[in-house]
């Protein structure tokens, strides 16, 4: 059967790892270990992590939008290559969702690279089992980065179709 997957919010005790795993999991933009640290304290509630035999294997970090309590912002999304394909990354957005403190949230907006195929049926899946619209738009050119770096598509979807969890 396996070890088991658990699900939680993170805390500060998992903001290295969580470092390590971003590191693993290309083409995702690595950050300083600061932001992962405050996205594992002051954005724990809309930020999840699953652990297996203690060691961070998958991340989703959120938070919600300014003035738009209703949507979360989705800002990345990393499993570890060994526990791919065991819908972690579905059931670290569920379990950020089914929280008491996010159900007033009933649409999602994420960014994701033209070249990140496997972020984008990720999320294409997500609003199909939501049974929600999905639109997207290029939201950053190239030119508004300093550094090389693809554009961003703004993916905006919702409302969700709660009654489908």
């Amino acid at each position: 059967m396996g070890t088991p997957i658990k699900l939680s919010e993170p805390d500060k005790s998992d903001g290295k790892e969580i470092f390590n795993l971003i590191n693993r999991c290309k083409p995702l933009d690595v950050n300083s270990e600061y932001l992962y640290l405050l996205q594992s304290t002051y954005f724990s509630n809309t930020c999840s992590v699953a652990k297996m035999d203690n060691n961070v294997i998958g991340f989703i970090s959120g938070y919600l939008v300014p003035k738009r309590s209703d949507t979360l912002f989705i800002w990345q999304v990393a499993v570890d290559e060994t526990a791919r394909g065991k819908s972690v990354a579905k059931n670290l957005l569920l379990e950020i969702l089914n929280r008491e403190c996010n159900n007033q949230v009933n649409y999602i907006h994420t960014t994701i690279s033209p070249d990140n195929k496997a972020s984008q049926r990720f999320f294409e899946k997500f609003a199909n089992d939501f049974d929600a619209n999905i639109e997207s738009s290029t939201f950053l050119e190239i030119e508004d980065f300093n550094n090389a770096h693809e554009k961003e598509v703004l993916y905006k979807i919702g409302p969700l179709n709660k009654g489908k969890k």
